[in-house]
This record gives structure tokens, C-alpha cells and sequence, in this order.
């Protein structure tokens, strides 16, 4: 193991995030009564322009007034290359920043994307007296995001996670998909891997939580599963939601089973049995296991203590 290690920045419970348009005021009430996770209220691609100062005022309104009932709350910020941004992060964190977790910004491209809204946030946080620390979330949906994303990871500050887009990532790719998140069937096997891989190493080497970002299509939630799954696979641990519906698929696919959960605690319980007898390794149901093995139940316990927590 290398003497330079970088521990999680911030442990959250992350499996299921929706999407929840700044404009839509009638979402607000319902996405806080469901059992999603997380929330990021947006105010960048989900908002039209001419919409873009209301959807403002209704979002300070929403974190003022609604109980969100112990939700995560996150707030979509627009991008650095408009005049909206400032505006966002001053007004919403001035007028409501009590109730803000977390800032996503969109379309992240270096690390100096970060440092600036992190300067912004800083000086609020001291001139407001809040007592929570806001933290960043980076949106790598560009080829120079993706490009850039370990230099993105390894930046001091607020960072805590990163998030897939895929649509934009496509876009700046200029490559062919069928739907938002969807498979391309010219191309033999998963061409969003490469990218979520790359950016989950990124996110892992520096302690940041990787999230998988939308799918389009919430009339396949097959595909929408396949889809978590394979993220899962290389080690995302949650999704994002832009319809209800997604939420629970989300929540499934991303919570450990409850016989994963049981074998987590019976490595742990092994491997200390092992200890005791001055042995670095045990076997279970005829398989090896050894320190690796107790790292790997860890990360399961985790997840599944969080997700215990939340229930309470």
C-alpha cells in the first residue's frame, strides 16, 4: 500500500438522486415525500433561459419552507461560462444556504472550475456564520472534464463527488447514442465504460464518491437497471433519477443484498477468529479470504449501516 492515501472526503448516502427542475415548483412537495436520497434542485439544462431568475426564487422559497425530511440537498448550479452562476451560488446560499449540502456545477473542465466556485462558497460560508461545511460535486460531461478529471479529483477543497453526464459527454464527443444513457448497437458492448471507469479511478484515488448520471428513457426501466447495474459493476454507487419511477430501481440496485450484508459480517467475523490465532487469512465456504476480502466487506457494511441509519 502507498504511504500517500486519500480516505473518503465525505460519506453519503447516495444510491438514488432526482433531478428537480427549479421551474417545476409542483415537483417539489412530491420529491420530498418520496424515499429518494438525494435531490439536486436545478436551475441549469432542466430551466429554459427566460426562466432561469424565477426558478432561482422558487428554489430559496422551497429550502426556506418545505420539509425535505432529512434529504440530502443539493443544488445545481449554471454553468461557469454564464451570468447566471454567481447569481446562483450568492442568492440561493445568502438567502437559504442553511439548507444547502451540497453544490453540483455543471460541465467542469479544470480544476480552477472548482476553486472558483469554492472561493464563492468560502466567503459566504464565513460572512453567513453557517455551522455545516457546503460541500462541491463536479459534473464531468465534456471531453476536456474527462480529460482532466484526475487533475479535477486531486484539487484540494470542498470537493466530495463526482457525476457522469452522459448526454453532454456524447455531445462533446460528437458520438452517436440512441437515447440519453443508452446503448449504441453499433458498438459491441458499453461505450459509456471507459468513461465511467476512468472517472470512478479518479474518484476512488482521491477519496470522492462517483456517481452514474442520468438515462433518458424512464418509459424502459429494464434498460434503466442494466444500466445501474453495470455502473454498480465497476464500482458507482448510486444513479441518478429524472422521473419518479426511477427511484426505487435506483435505490435496489445500489443497496447491497441482504446475503451480501451477511457474508460482509461473516469475512469480518472469520478474519477475527483468524487473528485471534495469529493466522492472516481464513477460508470461507471453501474460499480465501484474507485483509483484501475484510476491505471489500467494509465497503458493503458501509453502505448498509448508512442505509440503516436512514430508516431510524
Amino acid at each position: 500500500m502507498s504511504y500517500t492515501l486519500h480516505p473518503l472526503k465525505k460519506q453519503r448516502l447516495q444510491r438514488s438522486e432526482l433531478a428537480v427542475p427549479g421551474s417545476n415548483t409542483a415537483m417539489f412537495e412530491k420529491a420530498a415525500a418520496s424515499n429518494v436520497d438525494y435531490i439536486f434542485l436545478d436551475l441549469e439544462d432542466a430551466v429554459a433561459p427566460p426562466d432561469k431568475v424565477q426558478a432561482r426564487k422558487n428554489i430559496i422559497e422551497a429550502l426556506n419552507d418545505i420539509d425535505w425530511k432529512g434529504k440530502t440537498m443539493s443544488i445545481r448550479i449554471n454553468g461557469l461560462d454564464t451570468h447566471y452562476m454567481y447569481r446562483d451560488v450568492v442568492d440561493i446560499l445568502e438567502q437559504a444556504g442553511q439548507h444547502v449540502d451540497t453544490i453540483l456545477v455543471p460541465k467542469v473542465g479544470v480544476p480552477a472550475d472548482m476553486y472558483t466556485v469554492e472561493t464563492m462558497v468560502s466567503q459566504i460560508e464565513e460572512s453567513m456564520g453557517f455551522t455545516h461545511k457546503i460541500g462541491l460535486e463536479a459534473l464531468i460531461e465534456t471531453a476536456l472534464g474527462m480529460a482532466n478529471v484526475e487533475a479535477i479529483a486531486a484539487a484540494p477543497g470542498r470537493l466530495e463527488a463526482m457525476h457522469f453526464g452522459v448526454a453532454d459527454y456524447a455531445a462533446s464527443n460528437r458520438a452517436r447514442t440512441v437515447v440519453i444513457g443508452g446503448l449504441n448497437p453499433d458498438y459491441p458492448g458499453d461505450q459509456w465504460h471507459f468513461a465511467l471507469s476512468r472517472m470512478t479511478v479518479a474518484c476512488r484515488a482521491y477519496g470522492l464518491r462517483a456517481i452514474d448520471g442520468p438515462f433518458g428513457d424512464f418509459s424502459d426501466p429494464d434498460s434503466y437497471i442494466l444500466s445501474a447495474k453495470r455502473a454498480a459493476a465497476l464500482g458507482i454507487e448510486g444513479k441518478w433519477a429524472i422521473h419518479p419511477s426511477q427511484i426505487d430501481l435506483a435505490n435496489d440496485v445500489f443497496s447491497p443484498p441482504e446475503a451480501e450484508v451477511t457474508r460482509a459480517r461473516r469475512v469480518i467475523e472469520e478474519l477475527r477468529k483468524a487473528e485471534a490465532q495469529g493466522k492472516g487469512a481464513a477460508a470461507l465456504d471453501g474460499k480465501l479470504i484474507d485483509a483484501a476480502s475484510e476491505r471489500m466487506a467494509n465497503n458493503v457494511l458501509t453502505v448498509a449501516d448508512a442505509i440503516a441509519a436512514q430508516k431510524i
